[in-house]
């Protein structure tokens, strides 16, 4: 039987351009310089959302762990709130990596980046860009702007552009951003209307309240994610890559996100039969962490 560790959790905080990004550092007891796993969330999402449960497996198999929000987002400063900027999330994403390769009681030489949609995306950019990544793991990761933004019905697209606008003008004269519902049911207006996303994101955390107050995002983003597809960087990137698809995916369409997981030269591709908010949850959760704790043993590990 693989044995199982104990570790202990911290908050911690790390500096990204001029504000500090909260985050949770996880370490395994009696594990002498693991490597780490550096873990950040997807579209308008905050830690709180399931990635402790994938840190925590972590850290029983023996890897340490950085959970962190980006700046506006969850316990991290930054203002106004629940701005995603895509560059700033990216500048995140460096600065995250910085702090970890000044730990010590880690080995620098094994860090590992997670991502998850959104995230997930980032992750595939910041592996093609930082070579001394040793591994990476996207899940359900967004890989074409055009291929999610329209994915959308026309008439849905076009109150979100239009929202965008309003939002973009607000930004330029100074004032408050102009806001939009980050997940709704079918038939709202929201960025993300998957049959069901509502109800399995309520499910995501015990967060419930705090979900509600923070479904909104700035409507600005609109604009930009159609014109943001990281998944052309694939064939750049040199580590060994895990990538996790759904099925069912109407967030990240699935034949784009099969196109781009097959140019990766080092990609390990596994699909699951399920949607886009899936993977977090029972009964789709112990498969999918379970093949990422092995891809890490493969990739990373000691061997044991």
């Amino acid at each position: 039987m693989t044995r199982q560790f104990t570790y202990v959790r911290s908050d911690v905080t790390f500096t990204s351009g001029e504000v500090r990004c909260a985050a949770w550092l996880y370490r395994p007891e009696g594990v002498v310089n693991p490597p780490i796993v550096v873990l950040a969330h997807g579209f308008a999402a905050f830690r709180e959302l399931r990635l402790d449960a994938y840190a925590a497996r972590f850290a029983q198999a023996g890897y340490a762990a950085l959970v962190f929000d980006y700046r506006h987002w969850g316990a991290s400063e930054g203002s106004p709130r629940r701005i995603l900027d895509i560059r700033k999330q990216h500048a995140d994403w460096d600065a995250a990596l910085a702090y970890v390769r000044g730990l010590e009681g880690i080995d620098t030489r094994r860090v590992v980046a997670w991502g998850s949609s959104f995230g997930g995306g980032h992750v595939l950019r910041l592996a093609a860009r930082d070579h001394h990544v040793a591994a990476a793991i996207v899940q359900v990761p967004h890989v074409s702007g055009p291929a999610s933004a329209f994915s959308r019905s026309p008439a849905l697209v076009a109150r979100l552009i239009a929202a965008g606008v309003r939002d973009q003008f607000r930004a330029w004269t100074g004032r408050a951003p102009y806001r939009m519902a980050a997940i709704g049911r079918p038939g709202e207006i929201a960025m993300m209307t998957s049959p069901g996303a509502y109800e399995q994101v309520e499910r995501m955390g015990d967060m419930r309240e705090e979900l509600l107050a923070e479904n909104d995002v700035a409507a600005r983003i609109a604009l930009r994610v159609p014109f943001y597809s990281p998944g052309r960087h694939a064939s750049a990137i040199e580590a060994p890559v895990l990538v996790q698809l759904a099925a069912k995916d109407d967030v990240t369409p699935i034949g784009k996100a099969q196109a781009v997981a097959r140019r990766i030269p080092n990609g390990e591709v596994h699909t699951y039969d399920c949607g886009h908010f899936e993977p977090y949850l029972d009964p789709y959760f112990e498969t999918i962490v379970g093949r990422q704790i092995d891809f890490l043993d493969r990739h990373v590990g000691d061997p044991r």
